[in-house]
């Protein structure tokens, strides 16, 4: 690689960083989910509060599971999937994933000295958190071809497992792994209890989503669908073959990219699908088109003690992360997609936290 880093398309919604930076800590090991196969409906959901949100997931079930029901769906047709930054785990103030970019910039340039003193390699490396928090989207997407690319497969695993399994997010001191909604896993467990497969569909990095979605969510890396970079085969000094990340994008699993996403990986449409920004409104749209039958549903982080508050809907904080606009929220109520309020329909937002 060169100081002409080339630019590369990469998902600019892993981009928009302009909020001033926090470093990532060490941390413990991936914390283990338990699983709530044949969960009843009277067991089902323990972290969500009676309401409407929680009684769509349950009547959504049971109308398409029950064979006496006009709703009825066939196994092989029950597909969910659910948008990860915002709607899984926690996004706010960064995403996580630029924040490993960001961490990983002095490895690249241990290994190219030469990028020291070249912009934005060296404002990152100045640790001045409020001239990072300026680098343009530009300066951003060199970053992230810097980090993300240029490296086989196996040493890009190799790589963002040791930050996953050691970085910690500032505000709660707590590995990225366990600031996962825990009322998210259980619908997640709830509707493979009950035939579904389920899906992570993110603007994220593909790669970087399938390196701890096992362990986090229970979904195997061949069911994330996400924004991923070109890949080459080649050969290796020892004649074995391998795979190199190339610095253009395959594909760009955000907004319309996201159906697009699904009827490429997946090839069958949703019956449910779950969000909670515009990036996920077409994702919606599309699962909503379908006969019979879907559940739409999106998270408002409405809970600023808890978590965050962001919208601009319903008068929320306006945010460049996660943006879930007033039109967005005007057209869930129009298409009776389900808003869901943190600070309303969920009892408790994390495994670690106390209900309440």
């Amino acid at each position: 690689m060169t100081n002409d880093i080339p630019r590369s398309g990469i998902d600019r919604r892993a981009l928009l960083s302009t909020l001033a930076l926090l470093p990532a800590l060490s941390a413990s090991l991936l914390p283990a989910h338990v699983s709530a196969q044949g969960a009843t409906p009277t067991a089902a959901l323990p972290s969500w509060n009676d309401g409407p949100a929680k009684q769509a997931i349950l009547d959504f079930v049971r109308d398409t599971t029950e064979r006496e029901s006009s709703k009825f769906v066939s196994s092989e047709e029950r597909v969910a999937t659910f948008d990860q930054d915002g709607t899984l785990w926690v996004e706010q103030p960064i995403y996580s994933q630029v924040v490993y970019c960001l961490d990983r910039v002095p490895a690249v340039v241990e290994k190219q000295p030469e990028l020291k003193n070249v912009q934005p390699f060296k404002t990152v490396l100045s640790g001045n958190r409020e001239a990072i928090g300026k680098l343009s989207l530009h300066d951003l997407e060199t970053i992230l071809v810097a980090t993300l690319t240029g490296m086989s497969v196996q040493e890009f695993n190799a790589e963002a497992t040791k930050w996953i399994t050691a970085a910690k997010d500032p505000r709660w001191k707590r590995p990225y792994t366990d600031l996962i909604y825990q009322p998210m896993l259980e619908v997640m467990q709830y509707l493979r209890s009950n035939g579904f497969k389920t899906y992570i569909v993110t603007g994220g990095g593909q790669d970087f989503v399938r390196i701890y979605s096992q362990r986090v969510y229970e979904i195997p890396p061949e069911q994330v669908v996400g924004s991923a970079s070109g890949t080459k085969f080649g050969y290796g000094k020892d004649g074995k073959p391998f795979l190199t990340k190339e610095p253009k994008l395959f594909l760009n699993n955000d907004k319309a990219g996201k159906p697009e996403g699904i009827h490429l990986m997946i090839g069958r449409r949703p019956y449910a699908a779950f969000g909670n920004s515009d990036g996920d409104r077409q994702m919606l749209e599309y699962t909503g088109a379908g006969d019979g039958a879907r559940l739409k549903m999106l998270v408002m982080h409405d809970d600023a003690k808890r978590e965050y508050a962001y919208g601009p809907a319903q008068g929320l904080p306006p945010s460049k992360v996660g943006t879930f606009t007033q039109a967005l929220y005007d057209e869930a109520i129009k298409k009776n997609w389900t808003v869901i309020s943190m600070k309303n329909d969920w009892k408790r937002i994390f495994a670690f936290e106390r209900a309440i």
